[in-house]
């Protein structure tokens, strides 16, 4: 049994989705009313969601593509993790590109010698992978299918549209164990 939200959580739920709909329009992507409220609010079960967290609003997700926008606030750093075969399914592949902000992505390579992203404080032993990407508006990257990688927004917060296959978030893997990728309760 989940215990009810509290206040305080349904407040920060209900204020990322208005800064998440703000950052959108803020980049020319108009979303209704119905998908303002259909923003997932992901803090990772850390409950730091400034820190480590992320706001999704997913489109569209058969079992053949997905396609969603990713905003993240000013240095909010999604957690590293994987997308592990599912059945015969290699696994997610997905494309970020890049409409507003900066997004510093990292995945498995050669490590970058001077990183610009600041791990979060008391998590640092949960990233392990270090090579720097740097997409800035219009660019984009591949990320294989089970590829360990995280990624951060720059000072001023990014948007990020996904083009991927069937995403499956709740099968994701990630490195730290304490996390929890389960969406909150649609009620908050």
């Amino acid at each position: 049994m989940t215990t009810p939200p509290s206040e305080v959580q349904r407040r920060e739920v209900r204020d990322a989705r208005i800064r998440s709909a703000e950052m959108l329009a803020r980049v020319g992507l108009v979303i209704t009313a119905e998908e303002r409220e259909r923003v997932e609010v992901a803090d990772f079960g850390l409950g730091e969601l400034e820190r480590t967290g992320l706001q999704l609003l997913t489109y569209v997700n058969t079992d053949r593509y997905c396609a969603k926008e990713l905003v993240l606030f000013a240095g909010q750093t999604c957690p590293e993790h994987r997308h592990p075969p599912v059945g015969t399914d290699p696994g997610k592949m997905e494309t970020f590109r890049c409409r507003w902000g900066r997004v510093l992505l990292y995945v498995e390579g050669a490590a970058t010698e001077t990183m610009e992203a600041e791990l979060p404080a008391g998590s640092e032993s949960h990233y392990t992978v270090f090579q720097e990407l740097v997409l800035g508006p219009g660019e984009q990257y591949t990320i294989a299918p089970n590829t360990l990688h995280w990624f951060q927004a720059g000072p001023e917060g990014a948007v990020v549209s996904e083009f991927s296959s069937t995403s499956r978030d709740e099968l994701d893997v990630f490195t730290d164990p304490r996390i929890v990728r389960v969406p909150r309760d649609p009620e908050y």
